[in-house]
C-alpha cells in the first residue's frame, strides 16, 4: 500500500536550527530617515559587505507612537587592535559627519535556505531570501495523483534492482510531463555470471586457471554507487566499472532520441528531423514511446528514480543532462551525493541545478 510511503524533499543544505546557525558581529549605528540614502551609499563604497550579501543593510523597526527607528550596518567587527567594537579608521570621517552612536549587532553568517530559516533570521536582523533556481513545482507538495505516480515509477526501479541475481543499483528516466518512461537500466558494472569471493576460492597458486584467478581477484559485488571503487575484472565485453545505472540509462535514453529523430545524413552536427511519432509505436524495451514531433535536449524536464542514493559520478552525470527531479529511495551513506555525504544540487557553480527527493519506503 502507497499509505505508508512519503516523499521528503531534501534541500541544498542541512538544515540549522535557528539557534544554532553561527553568526558574524557588526557595528551599526541609529540614523535618521533623512540621511539613510547618503549614508547607505557611503558605506556600499567604502566598506562593501563582502561574504555577507544576503544580510540587509538597514534594519527599519516600529516604535511607540507608530514612529520608526533606521540602524545602519557600518561594517564587520573584525575585532582591531585585540579591541571589539572599534570603528575603522575609513569610517571615522562618517561617523563624525552624522554624530552616529556606533553599538554592537549580530547577523546571520549564511544566506536562509528555506523561508521558514529566512523568517527566524530575520528576527536578528533582516536579510534576504532567494528560492532555489529550478522549478519548484512538487517541492512543497505533490497532488495524489502526483504521489501515486512517483510510487509507481519507485516500484519500477526498486523492482528492478532486485530482479537479478546480484544485488544492482537501478534507475528509471520519465517524462513526468506525459508519465512515460524514457528509459531503465541497472548497474552493468559486474559481469552476468558468479562471481567467487576470494575466501571462498582460498590461496590461489602458480598454474591456476587465469578465468578462476580473474574471479577470485574481487570482493562480492555491491550496487555500483554504494562501492564506485571496487571495479571488476574487465575481461568480459557486458560489462565496465563506469557502467553504473544511470549511465546506463543516459545511453539508452541518448539511443531511443537517435532511433527516434535520426540525422537527415551521415554528417556530423546535421540537423534533426520533426519526425512524429505515433503514440503506438514502441522502442526496443516495449517503452510506449508517445508522440513526440521535436527533439529533446538531452533529458531536460525529466525526472530519474534510483533505488540507491547515486555517487558523485553519477550525480555529475544528471547535472550534464539537465534532469529536472532526482527521486532516490535508499540513502548511500559512505558515497551518497545527494544528501548522505555530499549535497551536489547546494553546489552553486554548476550551470544547471535539480530538485532531490528521496522516496521513504516502508
Amino acid at each position: 500500500s502507497s499509505d505508508c510511503w512519503r516523499i521528503i524533499h531534501l534541500p541544498e543544505k542541512p538544515p540549522v536550527l535557528p539557534h544554532l546557525q553561527p553568526t558574524v558581529d557588526v557595528l551599526a549605528c541609529a540614523v535618521e530617515p533623512q540621511y539613510a540614502n547618503t549614508i547607505v551609499r557611503s558605506l556600499n563604497h567604502i566598506a562593501p559587505l563582502e561574504g555577507l550579501r544576503h544580510v540587509k543593510r538597514i534594519r527599519k523597526t516600529l516604535l511607540d507612537g507608530g514612529q520608526y527607528r533606521l540602524c545602519v550596518i557600518l561594517c564587520v567587527d573584525y575585532g582591531r587592535n585585540g579591541e571589539s567594537g572599534c570603528v575603522p579608521e575609513e569610517l571615522n570621517e562618517l561617523v563624525k559627519t552624522y554624530q552616529l552612536n556606533v553599538f554592537n549587532a549580530k547577523v546571520h553568517e549564511f544566506a536562509a535556505t528555506t523561508k521558514e530559516e529566512w523568517q527566524e533570521q530575520c528576527k536578528l536582523w533582516p536579510t534576504s531570501f532567494h528560492p532555489p533556481t529550478y522549478d519548484t513545482e512538487g517541492i512543497t507538495g505533490f497532488t495524489d495523483e502526483e504521489s501515486e505516480s512517483i510510487f509507481n515509477f519507485m516500484r519500477i526501479a526498486v523492482g528492478l534492482a532486485k530482479s537479478g541475481s546480484q544485488h544492482v543499483n537501478a534507475a528509471v528516466i520519465v517524462d513526468p510531463s506525459t508519465s512515460q518512461m524514457i528509459s531503465r537500466a541497472r548497474d552493468e558494472v559486474y559481469s552476468s555470471e558468479p562471481v567467487e569471493t576470494v575466501a571462498e576460492c582460498g590461496t590461489l597458486r602458480d598454474g591456476d586457471h587465469p578465468k578462476l584467478l580473474s574471479k577470485c581477484l574481487f570482493r562480492e559485488e555491491k550496487p555500483a554507487c554504494l562501492d564506485p571503487y571496487g571495479w571488476p575484472h574487465l575481461g568480459s565485453d557486458s560489462c565496465h566499472p563506469l557502467r553504473h545505472a544511470a549511465i546506463a540509462a543516459i545511453e539508452k535514453s541518448a539511443s531511443r532520441d537517435r532511433r527516434l529523430f535520426p540525422s537527415e545524413d551521415s554528417g556530423v552536427g546535421s540537423p534533426l528531423k520533426k519526425q512524429k511519432i505515433d503514440g503506438n509505436t514502441k522502442g526496443d524495451d516495449d517503452l510506449q514511446l508517445g508522440n513526440k514531433t521535436r527533439p529533446p535536449y538531452l533529458c531536460t524536464g525529466y525526472d530519474i528514480f534510483f533505488a540507491w542514493e547515486p555517487c558523485i559520478m553519477c550525480a555529475m552525470a544528471i547535472v550534464h543532462q539537465r534532469i529536472r527531479r532526482v527521486f532516490f529511495a535508499f540513502p548511500n551513506l559512505e558515497h551518497g551525493a545527494l544528501g548522505s555525504v555530499y549535497r551536489l544540487q547546494g553546489e552553486r557553480s554548476l550551470n544547471h541545478h535539480y530538485a532531490v527527493f528521496r522516496v521513504l519506503i516502508p
